[in-house]
């Protein structure tokens, strides 16, 4: 954990790709304090804030490979068994989380690649069962491209503004009483896009039987 801080400490374009990396695999890395706080130096002008989006989403795509290569290859026994392991523990990981991110999964389909990126608790681990289903890759990674540009968007925009508003000593604090609304706001968004999806297919369904 000490390295974790000290790269969160000294975020550049390298060390934002390399904690989505891990951020988008099982290490509990929260992306907010990446992202933001790396888009709050960019209003200062002292990095490109669309490198940054470019670069952490570069980042997640490449560790949520990984994670889908872990499902793909390994299976769901010895995922399983990682994740109630000590090093799963440490990873803050267990069989209740993984067994969540995959009913989102089979509830959704390939599309929870996309929608699943924007939320907590799944958006890291939504790749393991999209391996263990055997997603085309092509699916999996533009789709999980779009869903971790979108939330890197966000969080970048949270830092720039938040450069206007507050000095760098509340920085995180700031971070952390504003995501929780961005939170509650995505979910709430997924939740009404999936509901969408979900009547105009029934829609569709009636008109075809009818018809």
């Amino acid at each position: 954990m000490g390295i974790l801080s000290t790269l969160l400490q000294n975020l550049n374009y390298y060390t934002v790709f390399i904690l989505m990396l891990l951020e988008s695999t099982v290490i509990p890395v929260p992306s907010e304090f990446v992202v933001s706080p790396a888009a709050y130096h960019a209003a200062a002008g002292n990095l490109d804030v669309w490198l940054i989006i470019l670069v952490a989403t570069l980042g997640a795509d490449l560790g949520a490979s990984i994670n889908y290569a872990a499902g793909h290859y390994l299976g769901r026994p010895i995922i399983y068994r990682f994740a109630n392991s000590r090093w799963g523990h440490l990873c803050m990981l267990n069989q209740e989380k993984v067994e969540k991110s995959e009913k989102y999964f089979y509830n959704h389909g390939a599309v929870a690649t996309l929608t699943g990126r924007l939320i907590p608790g799944i958006r890291h681990l939504i790749s393991i069962p999209a391996g263990m289903s055997k997603m085309h890759y092509g699916y999996f990674i533009l789709y999980t491209t779009i869903g971790a540009g979108t939330w890197n968007c966000i969080l970048a925009a949270l830092g720039w503004y938040l450069h206007s508003v507050v000095p760098e000593s509340q920085l995180n604090d700031k971070i952390a009483e504003y995501a929780e609304y961005i939170k509650f706001v995505i979910i709430l968004a997924v939740v009404i896009a999936v509901l969408y999806y979900v009547v105009r297919w029934y829609i569709q369904r009636q008109r075809k039987i009818y018809d």
